[in-house]
């Protein structure tokens, strides 16, 4: 549609749970979804917000981070810093990934580094230790177990839509005329529902949420 991610992309079902990845990490667009009766559990990176404490001062999350690194988990209050807004309160959870998933987050992020010329912080190779989700669920309902539940449910449907891009070639018609596309789409959802009893034999999340 010619816009960029947005959460609240779609009209909010009053007390639905929106699961997003980092792209979603804006804290304009999560609090109108939450504004609009949903709750929400999104990836974040450690960059890619203005964290602040609940004195409304820088937060810091490496920080955080180094100093529950033997305890391996993180659910405490947290703020997203808004431009002309009151901050916004959330729950972060952080869980420490297991040393394998480590080693192979800690090469992509020196890979991906690497591709755009710079060089790599230790506060980006200490995050990428971790699975960081930010929540608007209350800790008395939903404990980190449950948090990380909910986000895998969202790998889920990720690794459902690479599953049919990679083995029925699902994309967009090859034209637009209705009478070509339209059998075009049914011939690959019905494909679609012939694997489908088949995916209960592969992973259905990511080896460091899994774990």
């Amino acid at each position: 549609m010619g816009e960029g991610e947005r959460l609240d992309r779609i009209p909010v079902a009053k007390g639905e749970i929106r699961l997003a990845d980092r792209t979603y990490l804006s804290a304009e667009r999560i609090a109108a979804a939450v504004d609009a009766g949903a709750d929400i559990v999104v990836r974040a990176g450690w960059r890619n917000a203005r964290w602040l404490g609940a004195d409304g001062g820088s937060f810091d999350l490496i920080a955080a981070l180094k100093k529950a690194g033997e305890l391996g988990k993180i659910d405490r209050p947290v703020w997203l810093g808004r431009k002309g807004a009151p901050a916004l309160g959330l729950r972060l959870v952080a869980v420490r990934k297991p040393e394998h998933a480590i080693a192979e987050a800690r090469r992509r992020a020196r890979q991906a580094a690497q591709r755009e010329g710079c060089r790599i912080s230790d506060g980006t190779l200490l995050a990428a230790e971790w699975v960081i989700l930010i929540t608007s669920l209350a800790a008395e309902a939903y404990s980190v177990d449950d948090v990380l539940a909910l986000y895998r449910l969202r790998w889920r449907i990720e690794l459902a839509f690479k599953r049919l891009k990679s083995l029925i070639g699902l994309k967009e018609p090859p034209g637009f005329d209705e009478r070509s596309a339209k059998p075009w789409i049914l011939a690959h959802l019905l494909l679609a529902l012939l694997i489908e009893p088949l995916a209960d034999g592969l992973d259905d999340s990511p080896p460091a949420l899994a774990a």
